[in-house]
């Protein structure tokens, strides 16, 4: 007991040390012409690449959340237990979520920007990310389609539901909950990603015209700025946005999650 709580305490300080040492480094240099439209060297605007961050980010869960929902619903509803090729499918699945993001970032420029002849693009990098976190969908949303029980099937199999209808109107909106979860760290990884849109999406510290324009998001024009060492001010200021960003999400998230099951709750009754 004593050593669980002592492992809670450290992890729950360290986080509490890395989003003070950013906020108390960010804050004091965050200012208006860091949200200027157009970036400079003088400026260093972060402005068009939270745009960027936004575009990517919608882009990639478009492309991904569909494939690792339907995906998963295939596994845990129709796929019969003990079929080998489900084996196959979810080892592979689970390969796919130790890659490191450099691979999924050579293979993005190999495929994507080389052989497509995409170029560096948003749209290169949308791809790249949503193969990347296409298993983390489908691993949250099918443990989430199988913590939702039985009875529920078979309450709606005994009204004469048929199978679609039933995942569609029972057990998908039961298990929404787990599955904003899931998006939820999808969305964190992609926000965070460096390696991977470097190779695919590129470093252009502007606002594309369209999704096959080169950009950059806030975790790169980040990279970019800390790397160079001569905007380090503006670079924990990005951080602070960053981090800013991803809290909101979550809390959007969560908000909506708890919305939609008081909903669903509200319905049965």
């Amino acid at each position: 007991m004593l050593l669980v709580m002592l492992s809670a305490i450290i992890t729950f300080a360290v986080l509490l040390f890395l989003i003070a040492y950013i906020l108390i480094n960010g804050i004091p240099h965050i200012k208006p012409e860091l949200f200027a439209l157009k970036y400079t060297s003088e400026n260093g605007s972060l402005f068009p690449a939270l745009i960027n961050t936004i575009i990517m980010t919608a882009l990639s869960l478009i492309i991904a959340v569909p494939f690792g929902i339907f995906s998963a619903i295939f596994l845990v509803e129709y796929a019969k237990r003990g079929n080998k090729f489900i084996n196959v499918i979810r080892i592979t699945t689970e390969t796919l979520s130790g890659i490191p993001s450099i691979v999924y970032g050579l293979f993005g420029m190999l495929f994507f920007v080389t052989t497509l002849k995409w170029g560096y693009s948003l749209l290169a990098g949308a791809f790249t990310l949503s193969i990347m976190i296409l298993p983390l969908i489908m691993r949250t949303t099918e443990e989430a389609l199988k913590a939702v029980p039985d009875s529920y099937r078979e309450g709606s199999f005994g009204l004469g539901a048929g199978k679609l209808r039933t995942v569609f109107r029972i057990v998908l909106p039961s298990a929404v909950p787990g599955i904003l979860a899931g998006v939820i760290l999808a969305v964190g990884r992609i926000v965070g990603e460096t390696a991977a849109l470097i190779y695919t999406a590129g470093t252009v510290a502007d606002i594309p015209d369209g999704v096959m324009g080169s950009g950059r998001t806030l975790a790169v024009h980040m990279y970019s700025m800390s790397r160079e060492g001569l905007h380090m001010d503006q670079a924990y200021a990005t951080a602070v946005v960053l981090l800013v960003l991803v809290i909101g999400i979550n809390c959007l998230s969560g908000f909506i999650a708890k919305k939609i099951t008081k909903g669903n709750g509200n319905g049965e009754n």
